[in-house]
Formats: C-alpha cells, structure tokens, sequence
C-alpha cells in the first residue's frame, strides 16, 4: 500500500521557517518524481517544488529562493524547506508522488488524480501570521 505521511506544518509568524518532511512507503521512492502542491481556502491548489531525474527543481516565482525541496532516498523522504514565510504562504501542503498535474503549477483542487496515476498524503497546515 502506497503512504506518504506529512509533518511539520504549524503556525509562524511572517519572516519564520518552517520544515516540512513527508515520509514514502509502498513504492520505489527513488524513481519517482515527488513534489509538494498547497491550497488555500478559495484558491486554485498550486504546485510549489517538484523534483523529477531528469529536470532541474521546480519553484514558481511565489516561492523562489525562499522555499527547498530535497529529498533523503536512503529513508524515503521528501523535505521542503520553507524561509521567509509570508500570510500568503498560508495553505494546506500535500505531499504528492507522480506526474505534475495541472496547467501552469496550477489546478483546481488537491488532492487531484489519484492512485495509479499519483498518490498524495493527507496535508498538513501552514498558517503564517502577519
């Protein structure tokens, strides 16, 4: 059975750090092109890091030198690093294995798609206060 268990979200004030760790079980993580999308309430779920073999990492300008995707394949996880945090960070992060989904980093909900395509963890909240 695939899992991806999120941790680390929490609330910040703006300008703090949060780490953010998803840990993959059931499939073969070192292949598989990971990233992490968000979503807040009323807004389109968008696609923050993503981590494939063959591209370099993707971050949309919002996050660009501010947030880190790494990924750890002897313990199957997945980190996002995020500095610098601002209100509009504010979202519920997914963790998602597979495929980006979405036009531009952007589709309409998360999680979308789902098994065989891609798989996602349950979310974990962000909360950044001004």
């Amino acid at each position: 059975e695939v899992q991806l268990m999120e941790s680390g979200g929490g609330s910040v004030q703006a300008g703090g750090s949060l780490r953010l760790t998803c840990i993959a079980s059931g499939f073969p993580f070192a292949d598989s092109d990971m990233g992490w999308y968000r979503q807040a309430p009323g807004n389109e779920c968008e696609l923050v890091a993503f981590f494939n073999n063959d591209d370099p990492i993707y971050y949309p300008n919002s996050v660009k030198g501010r947030f880190t995707l790494s990924r750890d394949n002897s313990r199957s996880t997945l980190y996002l690093e995020m500095s610098s945090l601002k209100p509009e960070d504010t979202a519920v992060y997914y963790c998602m294995a597979g495929p980006v989904v979405g036009i531009g980093g952007f589709v309409s909900h998360c999680p979308y798609g789902g098994a065989p395509y891609n798989y996602w963890g349950q979310g974990t909240q962000v909360t950044v206060s001004s």
